[in-house]
């Protein structure tokens, strides 16, 4: 279980693959192996790819104390140091999408290319988690019930098309006790989405971006992605129909094709 000193903490890491760097930054209580093995698998197939659990998730440290969205771009450019890379590919996806738009916007040098996921910008005009899903899933998280909540975040980032097939829940609920996210950590983590809005400076960023939004996102709304290629119109803004929230996941050699392409387009830097 690899871990680095960073600001403060201890974060795990996972690097495998060859090829330039392509770092992967998670979402909200998502860990390294919320990836997918078929997604993360054809990454490493064209790149060295690391992927890490944010402060206080997963199999990085413990912590207790709140910290922002620039914190954890932050981390993310000191964990990058120690790994002794210079420049990187990077994923963000939802909230790691969030630490993304901060990393480029603070260490433009540091990023070959951008791939912001399901995310959001914050601002006027975007939209969290609709109204009936966040009672879902609090309502489910409240009840004391691993499974019943379990069930309720799948419902919530996967999906009907995807969910049709009730096979497909077996994976979701492997990948998800596997290493288990702290439910104190996820509210820091909560409250870090509510502070964040980088809205005015989107514009700033000259780092080439890729945005990728499915169009029946129930946790970050398709409006979203919309929203954040207006602000970035530059950027090609790839739309997936019919796909959930976790894109990655309900379609992973789709999703691992056109990071590929985007990445590989920008050359080396």
């Amino acid at each position: 279980m690899p871990t680095l000193p960073v600001r403060g903490t201890e974060l795990h890491y996972e690097r495998a693959g060859s090829g330039e760097p392509l770092l992967l930054i998670q979402g909200m209580s998502g860990t390294h192996v919320s990836w997918g093995e078929p997604f993360k698998g054809a990454l490493e197939e064209s790149f060295d790819v690391v992927a890490f659990d944010n402060r206080g998730i997963g199999l990085s440290a413990r912590i207790s104390e709140p910290f922002t969205i620039a914190e954890m771009a932050a981390d993310t450019a000191e964990l990058m140091e120690r790994l002794e890379i210079e420049s990187a590919h990077v994923v963000g996806i939802s909230m790691g999408g969030m630490i993304a738009q901060e990393l480029a916007l603070a260490h433009s040098d540091r990023l070959r290319s951008l791939t912001l996921g399901c995310t959001y910008c914050g601002g006027e005009g975007s939209r969290l988690m609709p109204r009936e899903n966040a009672e879902k899933l609090a309502g489910a998280m409240a009840s004391g019930d691993r499974e019943k909540a379990l069930r309720a975040g799948y419902e919530v980032n996967l999906s009907p098309a995807f969910r049709a097939d009730e096979d497909a829940y077996a994976a979701f609920h492997e990948m998800a006790t596997r290493v288990p996210a702290a439910k104190q950590v996820i509210e820091l983590q909560l409250q870090a989405i509510f502070g964040h809005d980088t809205s005015g400076r989107l514009g700033e960023i000259a780092t080439p971006t890729l945005i990728i939004h499915g169009t029946v996102d129930g946790v970050l709304p398709f409006s979203n992605g919309e929203q954040i290629a207006a602000l970035m119109p530059d950027a090609r803004f790839e739309v997936l129909e019919d796909v959930g929230h976790m894109f990655w996941w309900e379609q992973p050699q789709r999703s691992a094709e056109l990071i590929c392409e985007h990445a590989l387009a920008t050359g080396p830097a």
